[in-house]
């Protein structure tokens, strides 16, 4: 017996994340055996660990927030956070979905704008064309006349 899946489901990338949390581990890593070699010279570089470490803290900062892209659906509209902003979207406001240009899904509004959807990528294959089909049920689900 399979089930459907929730079509509220929050979208969010898998190959991404994955990348991400292994740099994060290698980078940390990368630190530590940093600062372990500055500090068996006979005068420890303390501002060369603090550098790098800052360094590595900026970096990391900007790798979970990449690993946190996603889209969060719910009844009334479809909250999308990047990397830098996210957006709240009404249903009414998205005209179609697809995969662009673009490594992720765009939105085309009703103003004229696109909006990317990093959460929901091509590098992601089936599972990445999966999403943008249910992405693209729900948008027609909630037009004027739709079954939601």
């Amino acid at each position: 017996m399979t089930t459907e899946p929730d079509p509220y489901a929050p979208f969010r990338p898998r190959a991404t994340r994955i990348a991400c949390l292994v740099i994060v581990v290698w980078l940390l890593a990368g630190l530590v055996v940093f600062v372990v070699v500055l500090n068996r010279l006979d005068e420890p570089r303390v501002p060369d660990q603090a550098a790098a470490a800052v360094i590595v803290a900026l970096v990391c900062a900007f790798l979970a927030r990449q690993a946190g892209v996603r889209a969060v659906p719910d009844a009334d509209g479809l909250t999308v956070r990047n990397v830098i902003l996210t957006h709240r979207l009404d249903w009414a406001e998205i005209v179609s979905v697809r995969f662009g240009e673009r490594d992720w899904v765009q939105l085309d509004l009703a103003d004229g704008r696109t909006l990317a959807v990093m959460a929901i990528q091509r590098v992601d294959g089936e599972r990445g064309r999966a999403s943008a089909s249910r992405l693209a049920s729900l948008v027609a689900a909630h037009e004027p006349g739709g079954a939601p």
